[in-house]
C-alpha cells in the first residue's frame, strides 16, 4: 500500500510537470513570434504564468446556465471567489475593473496574503476552526486557497481533508455556508437530466460521487457527506493540477438517520 507521503510526491511531481510544460510552450510561442497566449488574459488562452494557483482562463467563461453573466462591476468581481484577488489587484487592474473606492489603498502581493493567512491559522488551537477558516477563504478568494495549500500541504492537508473533515461532516449542518457540489435526493426523481443541465460548467474532467452512507466510519451522513468529496477534490487541485472548475462533487442520498439527532441537518 503507498503511503500518504509517497502520494503527495507523485501528485506534485505531476502538477510540477504540467506546471513547467505550460511555461515552456509559451516560451517557445513567443521566440518564434506567434504569441497567441495573453498573460494578461485578453486573448481568452489559459496556461499563463498567472495561472499556476488555480484557474485556467481557457475555460473560465464556458458557462452554460442562461442567467449566468460575464463580471459587470467591480463589486461583482470582489463577490466572485473564482476571480477575485482581494488586495493583490495592482494599481492598474483596480482602474481596469471598477475597483476604486471598493478596496483599502494598500496592495498586497500574494505571498504577503499567503504569510498573513498561515499566521492567522496557526492561532487556532482546534482543527475544526482552521477547517472553517480554509472554507471561507475559499470561499471568497479561490486562488489563494490553493496557494496556500499548495505551499503548505504537510500542514493543511490533515485540515481540509482528514481527519479533520470527519468532525466538519458531522457538524456540515451547523458551519454551512456555501452550497458546494451537485445534490441528487429522491425529491429529483425523475428530474436528473434537468438536475444535471443546472450545473454551470461545461468541461468537467473530475467528479467524485459519494452515498455519504460511510463517511469516515461515522454512518449515514447523507448529505452532510459533502465535506469528504469537496475536501478529495481540493486536493486533486492542489497536488493534481486539475483546474476547480472541472471538477464536481456529487452525493446520492435517500434517507438520513441523522436528522433525527440534529435539526441543523442538510
Amino acid at each position: 500500500m503507498i503511503s500518504l507521503s509517497k502520494n503527495i510526491n507523485i501528485l506534485r511531481l505531476v502538477r510540477i510537470g504540467r506546471v513547467a510544460l505550460m511555461q515552456r510552450t509559451m516560451k517557445e510561442m513567443r521566440n518564434g513570434g506567434d504569441s497567441s497566449v495573453d498573460v494578461e488574459g485578453k486573448s481568452g488562452f489559459g496556461g499563463g504564468l498567472e495561472d499556476v494557483y488555480g484557474e485556467d482562463r481557457v475555460t473560465e467563461d464556458q458557462l452554460v446556465t442562461p442567467w449566468t453573466v460575464s463580471v459587470a462591476s467591480g463589486n461583482t468581481l470582489l463577490r466572485d471567489p473564482r476571480h477575485n484577488k482581494g488586495l493583490a489587484f495592482t494599481e492598474k487592474e483596480r482602474d481596469a475593473h471598477y475597483l476604486r473606492g471598493l478596496l483599502p489603498p494598500a496592495v498586497l502581493s500574494q505571498e504577503l496574503q499567503e504569510k498573513k493567512i498561515i499566521h492567522n491559522l496557526r492561532q487556532y488551537k482546534v482543527p475544526l476552526h482552521r477547517y472553517m477558516a480554509m472554507m471561507d477563504l475559499q470561499e471568497r478568494n479561490e486562488r489563494l486557497f490553493y496557494k496556500l495549500l499548495i505551499d503548505n500541504v504537510e500542514e493543511l492537508l490533515p485540515v481540509v481533508y482528514t481527519p479533520t473533515v470527519g468532525e466538519a461532516c458531522q457538524k456540515y449542518g451547523s458551519i454551512f455556508r456555501r452550497p458546494q457540489g451537485l445534490y441528487i435526493s429522491l425529491k429529483e426523481k425523475g428530474k436528473i437530466l434537468e438536475v444535471m443541465k443546472n450545473w454551470p460548467e461545461k468541461s468537467v474532467q473530475v467528479i467524485v460521487v459519494t452515498d455519504g452512507e460511510r463517511i469516515l466510519g461515522l454512518g449515514d451522513l447523507g448529505s452532510q457527506g459533502m465535506g469528504i468529496p469537496v475536501g478529495k477534490l481540493s486536493l486533486y487541485t492542489a497536488l493534481g493540477g486539475v483546474r476547480p472548475s472541472a471538477v464536481k462533487t456529487i452525493p446520492l442520498f435517500s434517507s438520513l438517520d441523522f436528522f433525527v439527532v440534529s435539526p441543523y441537518a442538510l
